[in-house]
């Protein structure tokens, strides 16, 4: 299928991308970023296949006068996807796409779904690291805004990269399936973090990481700035710019990308971050159609506990500066467990708190807050500065 884009006043490009049988893809970009934006759409993975054939692309530049289109599309979509370009977000994406195809028989016809793959900041700025960049929505902001300019009709985000509050006249009433919430540590050198020598380089991105490493391990050195997607970091590690590094599981097996793993930390040992594994997906608040659509492919469990979760962060008031972790789940009772944390980001301190609760919405948004009010209290005002 042949899909148009329009590349602001004087330029548009014709994209042949078939990730997959039956889909299509095209690219909301600037031209200064033109070609960062194709490689995105085409990125390269060193250390694993892809779980799909690889995509072939082909453009295709012509001059045409300002706003005047030479051809259309042969079918106009029922559905915009948008999405970051890496290859995790396409998967999660993809993901989506295949359930809701699967859901609704209008959905399941050629071309009625169509991938929109948007740069945001965070994929822009890749030379500092995300504390110092600064602000929220780093990864979901120029999303967000396509949304609200009715550029597209739903936005497939990774939760943990949502800011706590949703951007006006949006909604995010749907959660995916949570996949595994855990780290995975990857090395080519030790089987663990308790097996490399003092002095070894850890790369990450995360000051959650960085904190619950320094805490735990404070003779190692942990490399910040250890930015880009999954591939990306690994053929870092593989270059021996670091002896080892942190991913999400999840990431690794939405990838099937798990025979890089060395091992995997327990949750006692490394809390992972705020609605770390699971999946939101949002569209415009007066899109009833819409909202029908995403709602059905809701999973309440993981809602309940993003919710929960996020009610924590909400209260702390946390940002990428910030070294927050908090995990809710349901016990062998069928309560809610939510275990939340602060830390330094030297590592020096840490603080952990727990609750028990029914697993319901609202129980679960006050057992997050509370445990928020706690660590807050316990904390003090220049306990993040520290």
């Amino acid at each position: 299928m042949n899909f148009i884009l329009f590349l602001g006043i004087s330029y548009h490009i014709t994209l042949y991308h078939h990730p997959r049988p039956s889909s299509s893809l095209s690219l909301i970009f600037d031209m200064n970023t033109l070609s960062s934006t194709l490689h995105s759409a085409c990125p390269p993975l060193p250390r694993a296949a892809s779980p799909w054939p690889a995509p072939k692309c082909h453009a295709r530049f012509h001059r045409v006068k300002a706003s005047i289109a030479v051809e259309q599309q042969t079918k106009v979509a029922l559905i915009r996807i948008g999405t970051r370009g890496s290859p995790l977000a396409l998967a999660q994406a993809y993901e989506t796409r295949d359930k809701l195809m699967a859901s609704h028989a209008e959905l399941a016809e050629e071309g009625a779904i169509q991938i929109v793959i948007i740069k945001t900041t965070g994929d822009k700025i890749l030379t500092q690291p995300l504390a110092d960049i600064g602000g929220k929505g780093l990864f979901t902001k120029e999303i967000d805004e396509a949304l609200l300019n009715s550029e597209i009709d739903i936005a497939v985000h990774s939760m943990k990269d949502v800011p706590t509050y949703l951007p006006d006249k949006t909604i995010l009433p749907c959660n995916l399936p949570r996949e595994d919430v855990r780290d995975a540590f990857i090395s080519l050198s030790a089987t663990s973090l308790a097996d490399l020598p003092p002095g070894s380089v850890i790369g990450t991105a995360s000051l959650r990481r960085k904190s619950q490493i320094l805490h735990r391990y404070p003779s190692l050195n942990v490399q910040e700035n250890f930015r880009g997607n999954v591939q990306t970091r690994l053929r870092k590690l593989s270059d021996g710019v670091v002896q080892a590094t942190l991913l999400a599981l999840a990431g690794l097996k939405r990838l099937s990308m798990t025979e890089n793993v060395t091992s995997i930390l327990s949750i006692d040992d490394m809390l992972p971050a705020v609605a770390q594994g699971a999946i939101g997906i949002a569209c415009r608040s007066n899109d009833d159609k819409m909202a029908e659509y995403i709602a059905s492919l809701n999973h309440e469990e993981t809602r309940l506990a993003v919710v929960c979760e996020r009610a924590f962060l909400q209260t702390l008031d946390g940002s990428c500066r910030t070294p927050i972790a908090g995990y809710a789940c349901r016990n062998e009772d069928g309560n809610c467990l939510f275990r939340g944390l602060v830390a330094s980001p030297d590592g020096t301190r840490v603080l952990e708190t727990s609750r028990v609760g029914p697993y319901a919405v609202e129980d679960m948004i006050e057992m997050g807050k509370d445990a928020g009010k706690e660590l807050l209290s316990r904390a003090g005002p220049n306990f993040f500065s520290s």
